[in-house]
């Protein structure tokens, strides 16, 4: 072979070779981009909840499933009107608040979509949370009667319809009717009894109060332990919070005062739930919804009992050690709706009778 044959001979091998090496190179990098994974993506939270617990469990999820949780927290009524401000625009998938009536009233504004699928279905009952499947209860507690363990004996205790009788004249604390939880108390005395009833509990509650209605449930039963009433309207978790504190003079409060669950032999103690809805503008609905179908699974459920002293919605979950100590009950039985339907009502009784 002479040489420029040589040299001819020698160029085809190398164009093959180069062309045969570009071909393995293309395939490699296809074969690559096939197995990048996919992103799981993200779940933008509106919530009033300021949870130690809520946050650790927003952590488990995104660990479990990769998802992003991000969270904007403010008060509930400020969240709903951001939400309505932002319309369709709003990147919020999920709200999460306190009580069934500031729920209602998103669901009234437009700002909630269906959410219910067979798990979460599965995991809470039907009387929490909404009929249409718009929002869903996520943690419950009671709305009791607490006590002086000093000036009150548990027999004394009957019913919410006792606190109007004349023995407790001046003893009654509460918060004022501004307080959603108390409007939703009353909504459910509506709902059960019927207007003209609920109207008049409410003004034998006036009527004995032991001071203007002011603070918050905590500060109700400090206003116990310092000799300003007796027995106060106060919702369970708050004892717990208390007695877990760790403020020492805190705690020295959940030790003198009792819990009693009232109308257990009648109509049943009045519940309520901080719960959450998808967004009707929610971008990632089916991240929001397994987010819900995550915080109401047994492990989040354990945790909200354990750690926050809620009385968990999940049927499979025991109440904690805490909640256990003050006993079983039975509750209102109605659907959680009612509150948010019979808000309206509610407040315009209080405002009538003087409920300041």
């Amino acid at each position: 072979m002479n040489k420029k044959s040589l040299i001819a001979t020698l160029s085809t091998v190398l164009l093959i070779t180069t062309i045969l090496a570009g071909c393995g190179s293309k395939t490699a990098s296809t074969s690559t981009s096939k197995e990048e994974p996919k992103k799981a993506g993200v779940v933008n939270v509106y919530t009033e909840r300021n949870y130690d617990v809520d946050k650790q469990l927003y952590a488990d999820f995104e660990k479990n499933t990769g998802i992003k949780v991000n969270i904007i927290e403010g008060k509930g009524d400020e969240l709903l009107e951001r939400l309505v401000r932002e319309g369709k625009d709003s990147e919020a998938d999920m709200f999460i608040t306190a009580d069934a009536g500031k729920l209602h009233k998103a669901k009234e504004q437009g700002i909630f979509q269906s959410s219910l699928s067979d798990t979460i279905a599965k995991n809470v009952p039907e009387n929490l949370r909404d009929k249409d499947g718009t929002w869903i209860g996520l943690t419950m507690r009671a709305r009791v009667i607490v006590y002086s363990k000093d000036r009150v004996k548990p027999e004394q205790l009957s019913t919410y319809e006792d606190l109007t009788s004349a023995k407790w004249k001046g003893k009654v604390l509460v918060r004022p009717s501004s307080s959603v939880y108390n409007q939703s108390l009353l909504a459910s005395f509506i709902s059960i009894n019927g207007e003209e009833k609920a109207t008049q509990w409410a003004k034998g509650i006036v009527a004995n109060f032991a001071r203007e209605p002011k603070g918050n449930d905590r500060d109700q039963a400090k206003a116990i332990v310092a000799g300003e009433g007796d027995v106060a309207i106060m919702n369970t978790y708050y004892v717990g919070l208390l007695a877990n504190s760790s403020d020492p003079e805190e705690v020295k409060v959940a030790e003198k005062v009792g819990v009693f669950f009232p109308n257990q032999l009648t109509t049943g103690t009045h519940i309520n739930v901080s719960g959450a809805g998808v967004t009707k503008s929610a971008k990632n609905k089916e991240n929001a919804v397994k987010l819900i179908e995550f915080l109401s699974s047994t492990d989040a459920q354990k945790s909200f009992a354990s750690v926050n002293y809620e009385y968990p919605v999940n049927k499979d979950v025991e109440p904690s050690e805490l909640l256990k100590s003050w006993g079983d009950f039975k509750t209102q039985n109605i659907n959680l709706t009612k509150l948010g339907e019979n808000n309206k009502k509610a407040v315009e009784i209080m405002n009538k009778i003087g409920w300041k």
